[in-house]
Order: structure tokens, then C-alpha cells, then sequence
């Protein structure tokens, strides 16, 4: 391969790579909204922030499946790619991007136990109520016993 076309491979790879940071830089906002929500229990501002990451996730892998090819060309000739122009911007937008998607897999690991520790309340406050009417019930029989219709004894006492 021409010393030009590996050069044109390593710009197009740059740009590439800018546009997920761009995109990942999108993705760490909203996975920090979602935590934000989870931990203030906006059910539907979760769902609507999940919905835009969605959004974000797909273009993301497009660009992925765009630049695949040319990150196994650079690698496959990396003697040769680590001596031009632009490479070391390439490695240091590598490290960015790795970085972010650490942030962002931080930031969703905090939310995913956020809900958990949510649902086990929910579980614990339902066993709860559950406990207390069935103490409540078992009060009330205590209490007021059901009136029962008048016996032979009583008819002739």
C-alpha cells in the first residue's frame, strides 16, 4: 500500500474517531441524566433518556462499521501508519475515546445498582405492608370477634 493511501486511511480513521467521541461524549451526558433520574425516581425522564441513548448507540455503531476495515488496515501495517502524520493524533483520540466509554460504563454500573438497591426497597416495603395487615388482621379478630348467632345455651340461661 502507497505511503498517500495509508496517510488518507489515517485521516479518515481520525475523523472517524472524532465523530464517536462526539457521539460518546453525548452518550456520558446521558448516562450521567440517567443516574440523576434514577436516583431521584423519574420514571419517565429514564425512559426518555434511554430512548436518546438508544438513538445515540445506533448512529455510534454505524460509524463503528464505517471505520472497522480501516482500523484493520492500520493495524495490520502499523510499522509502516506509526511513522506518518496524524498517527499520533490517532493513538492519543484512541485513549480519549477508551476513557469515555470507561466514564460511561462507570456511570452505568452506579445506575444499575441504583436500581437494584430501589427494587430490593420495593420488595421490603411490600413485604412490609403484607406483614402488618396480616398482624392487623389477626388484631382485628382478637379485638372484635365475629358475632356469631345466639346458641341453645343462651335460650334457655
Amino acid at each position: 500500500m502507497t505511503r498517500d493511501a495509508l496517510e488518507d486511511a489515517v485521516r479518515t480513521y481520525a475523523a472517524g474517531l472524532e465523530a464517536e467521541l462526539t457521539l460518546l461524549g453525548q452518550l456520558q451526558r446521558l448516562a450521567t441524566a440517567q443516574r440523576e433520574a434514577t436516583n431521584t425516581n423519574e420514571l419517565d425522564r429514564m425512559t426518555k433518556i434511554g430512548e436518546e441513548r438508544e438513538r445515540v448507540l445506533a448512529s455510534l455503531v454505524a460509524i463503528e462499521h464505517e471505520i472497522r476495515s480501516i482500523r484493520t488496515l492500520l493495524a495490520d501495517t502499523r510499522e509502516q501508519v506509526a511513522a506518518l502524520d496524524g498517527f499520533a493524533r490517532v493513538v492519543a483520540l484512541h485513549r480519549t475515546a477508551g476513557s469515555l466509554v470507561q466514564a460511561i460504563v462507570s456511570s452505568d454500573e452506579e445506575t444499575m445498582q441504583a436500581l437494584r438497591e430501589a427494587e430490593l426497597a420495593r420488595r421490603l416495603t411490600a413485604a412490609a405492608i403484607e406483614l402488618g395487615d396480616n398482624t392487623l388482621a389477626a388484631y382485628r379478630r382478637v379485638i372484635a370477634p365475629p358475632l356469631t348467632a345466639a346458641s341453645l345455651l343462651d335460650r334457655h340461661g
